[in-house]
């Protein structure tokens, strides 16, 4: 008997070390972002963070953490459908606690409402339409006739018609696009000593947006708009000439509102022959052409000198991440595990293990109700992160306003972009 009893424990103890799953109640977290396409090169490490952080802390308050993953990208490009699937299957499994994502505003558009209705809260590392939290897309104070652009202006729907229960269920790290503008007028104003700039925006609200964000604060810092070009939808225009007028004027440099795929980047090599190539008359965009590989590879030869902002912390500059980082890098070795969202995933994971501590807690140690991860998520300020410290405004905003600023190197797409400057208007907004 004792020699069964024996074998029975050596039995017991190697399957543990084996890996067998844990005894003991599970909480799920969700993921939901597009694991492949130009998105997905920066998702991947995105997911590579919450996995580092559930690896570190694979149990809490007597509770197994598990994650479940779901890619809401259909060849290549994120698709708002899907992500609605993604969510409604999240929202049927009851062991779901929250949900990390998702990457595009699109999606977020589409799994709000799926997530409201059913009090699951939602954690997003990324999006920064201002139409996701709220009804104004651009302050009046912003923009050039100081008139508000309102979501419905810009053809999308306000936050309050995502949420039908009346609850804000959404969070997010990154801060939102309207601060995108003035952060490159800062930089190009203070850091690059501009004092004439042309802009053209490729005629979407995003892009209109981000001129007149950019427009405004520059005028504001002393600057001068010397020239406006909204180019023609859907159409491929030839620029020289603007550009040409725009160097006669005075222009230093030229400002871009939009994205890579309308001309974006084709804009900055054009501008070789009118201003000469190189960082001497520099090109300023947004994040639709920051770290963008189809970017360098437009403007060619001329690429170096662009600079773009992205509305997220450079973690890479954050001396609360080193440590994150090097024992990250330590665990996921190869190039391309890590990215500018891994550390920024990895505190959405950290900062929901706090609101779901304090749910559980309240609920007596038992699996609390969803809505009460919503509440503690809700009561969020000041919170350690590796990235530094963030809360939640009543919006679901973060209260840390940083936008950073990134300059392309050359044309090879497989060159990182250089971190060049960090605008942060946590407690200065540009207005």
């Amino acid at each position: 008997m004792a020699a069964a009893a024996a074998m029975v424990a050596l039995l017991v103890m190697s399957c543990s070390l084996l890996g067998s799953p844990p005894a003991g109640p599970v909480i799920v977290i969700g993921v939901d972002l597009p694991m492949s396409g130009a998105e997905g090169r920066a998702a991947v490490p995105a997911l590579n963070g919450a996995r580092f952080y559930v690896q570190q802390h694979p149990r809490l308050d007597g509770f197994t953490v598990s994650l479940v993953t779901k890619d809401d990208s259909v060849a290549g490009v994120p698709e708002p459908p899907l992500g609605a699937t993604n969510m409604a299957a999240f929202v049927a499994n009851p062991q779901v606690m929250a949900v990390i994502g998702p990457f595009d505003s699109s999606v977020a558009r589409a799994e709000i409402p799926v997530a409201n209705q059913a009090s699951l809260a939602m954690v997003s590392p990324a999006t920064s339409s201002p139409c996701l939290t709220r009804a104004q897309y651009l302050p009046g104070a912003l923009n050039p006739t100081h008139r508000d652009i309102t979501c419905k202006d810009a053809g999308l729907p306000l936050a309050a018609d995502l949420r039908p229960t009346g609850v804000n269920n959404y969070f997010r790290l990154a801060t939102t696009d309207d601060l995108q503008g003035p952060a490159a007028a800062d930089y190009a104003y203070r850091s690059l000593h501009l004092l004439r700039v042309a802009t053209i925006s490729d005629h979407e609200a995003y892009g209109q947006a981000l001129v007149a964000g950019f427009t405004t604060r520059f005028r504001n810092l002393g600057g001068s708009i010397v020239n406006r070009l909204d180019l023609e939808p859907a159409a491929s225009m030839d620029t020289n000439a603007f550009l040409a007028r725009a160097k006669a004027d005075g222009a230093q440099a030229v400002y871009f509102g939009g994205v890579t795929a309308n001309m974006g980047c084709a804009i900055r090599q054009d501008m070789a022959s009118v201003f000469g190539p190189g960082e001497a008359a520099p090109y300023l965009g947004g994040d639709g052409i920051a770290e963008d590989p189809a970017c360098a590879q437009a403007a060619g030869a001329n690429a170096a000198g662009i600079y773009a902002t992205v509305p997220i912390v450079d973690t890479s500059t954050v001396e609360t991440a080193f440590p994150v980082i090097a024992a990250f890098r330590a665990t996921y070795p190869n190039p391309q595990d890590y990215g500018p969202y891994t550390v920024i995933t990895y505190d959405a994971v950290a900062v929901l293990y706090d609101a779901l501590h304090r749910a559980i807690k309240a609920a007596g140690g038992a699996l609390p109700p969803r809505g009460n991860v919503i509440s503690q998520l809700s009561a969020t300020h000041d919170f350690a992160g590796a990235s530094g410290a963030f809360g939640f405004e009543a919006t679901g905003d973060s209260t840390r306003k940083i936008v950073s600023i990134f300059e392309a190197l050359g044309p090879d797409p497989r060159t990182p972009w250089k971190h060049v400057g960090t605008i942060d208007y946590t407690n200065a907004p540009p207005y």
